[in-house]
């Protein structure tokens, strides 16, 4: 497929609340959508880089320079047959897998297009089953002012239909927090996700979560370790989850082979794409390791492609994918809705992405915007 046409599109969106991490609160948030024509096609890509480096050390503001001045430049006017093909091309950048996922998953949509089936159905050609048609999915709870606010929140949510729950903690806000939704909710599916704040030392407080029936606790150590998490595994009970210090299959052989998880976060657009995302997952599915599909807050087309990974078979653990309504007032694309009997979201099962984007309306939160022609 020719590239033909590339337009960048720096977009602003606020949150319905605000989504609290270690790294701090966000409810502004801003992300870059891609939009590729190829021979008569029109895909779409997300670039989940927000506005500031805490998660990553991409912005918008970086991601919009190394997609504009070296990635878009790579491929335009280029005859690209399938999305494997762009690593010959980005060989020249280093790093910036948020802004190289962006074209990643616009190619996988306009491929998939082409071949006239689902990007969920392009992604499981390789396995023998086909993809789910539906997902199950969880929600991501921010750190909250009180624990009767936590109790509260998560109470809404699991009113909602969701069934597995995500805390974020820190220290300070951790076992306590942990206990009163336990109490509160006893049979709940419980996961905590310390985004990286503990270190080794915190080994014997991380252990105390145990009593509390966890899924699993998400990156407890630091964001590039692996090394420590392989040392603190032994020394808990609850299964351990690595997320930010997975950068790529070959990061993911690293902590195979220093044992150093039981299950893997897999977020797409971290890993450079779905193309290194499915290398994780078949890596995941040969060694025994959990995995599931991780959120960055994404529009509408971000998640089309999520749950287009999620309904792989290795996707055993409910994701966080959840219901449009989570997130925005008004979505880029028409929205995605939990079904509360068995909290899962459809697959779409259209051409590419399967979704309809309104253009329209991408128009009016753009703060910037660029076309790029061959």
């Amino acid at each position: 497929m020719k590239i033909e046409e590339i337009t960048l599109y720096h977009v602003a969106q606020r949150l319905k609340t605000p989504f609290v991490t270690s790294f701090g609160a966000q409810q502004a948030r801003q992300c870059l959508l891609l939009r590729l024509r190829a021979e008569g096609v029109t895909a779409w890509g997300e670039c989940v880089a927000t506005n500031s480096p805490g998660y990553s050390y991409e912005t918008v503001k970086t991601a919009w320079h190394v997609l504009s001045d070296f990635l878009i430049p790579s491929i335009l006017g280029q005859d690209i047959e399938e999305p494997d093909e762009l690593a010959g091309y980005f060989k020249g950048v280093r790093g910036h897998p948020l802004a190289k996922a962006t074209l990643d998953q616009a190619l996988w949509d306009a491929t998939a297009q082409r071949d006239g089936v689902s990007m969920a159905t392009k992604l499981a050609a390789p396995y023998k089953e086909g993809p789910r048609s539906r997902v199950p999915v969880g929600v991501s709870v921010g750190l909250q002012a009180s624990l009767a606010a936590t109790v509260a929140t998560v109470g809404e949510y699991i009113d909602k239909g969701y069934r597995r729950i995500k805390l974020k903690i820190k220290p300070g806000k951790d076992v306590a927090v942990a206990a009163a939704i336990r109490e509160a909710f006893p049979d709940v599916a419980l996961m905590l996700d310390a985004n990286s704040a503990y270190t080794l030392a915190d080994a014997s407080l991380l252990a105390e979560m145990d009593q509390f029936n966890l899924l699993m606790i998400e990156q407890p150590l630091g964001y590039d370790d692996i090394y420590d998490h392989s040392q603190l595994r032994p020394l808990i009970q609850s299964p351990l989850c690595l997320d930010e210090s997975i950068h790529s299959a070959e990061h993911t052989r690293y902590a195979i082979v220093m044992g150093a998880c039981d299950i893997i976060n897999i977020k797409p657009a971290r890993v450079g794409g779905w193309t290194e995302a499915r290398r994780v997952h078949d890596l995941c599915v040969e060694a025994g390791l959990g995995v599931w599909c991780g959120g960055m807050l994404e529009t509408g087309i971000g998640r089309a492609a999520q749950l287009a990974l999620a309904s792989l078979p290795g996707f055993t653990l409910p994701g966080d994918i959840s219901a449009t309504e989570r997130y925005y007032e008004q979505d880029v694309t028409t929205p995605f809705e939990l079904n509360r009997e068995d909290s899962t979201i459809d697959v779409p099962t259209g051409p590419g992405l399967g979704i309809e984007v309104d253009e329209a309306y991408i128009e009016t939160i753009s703060l910037q915007q660029e076309r790029f022609n061959v």
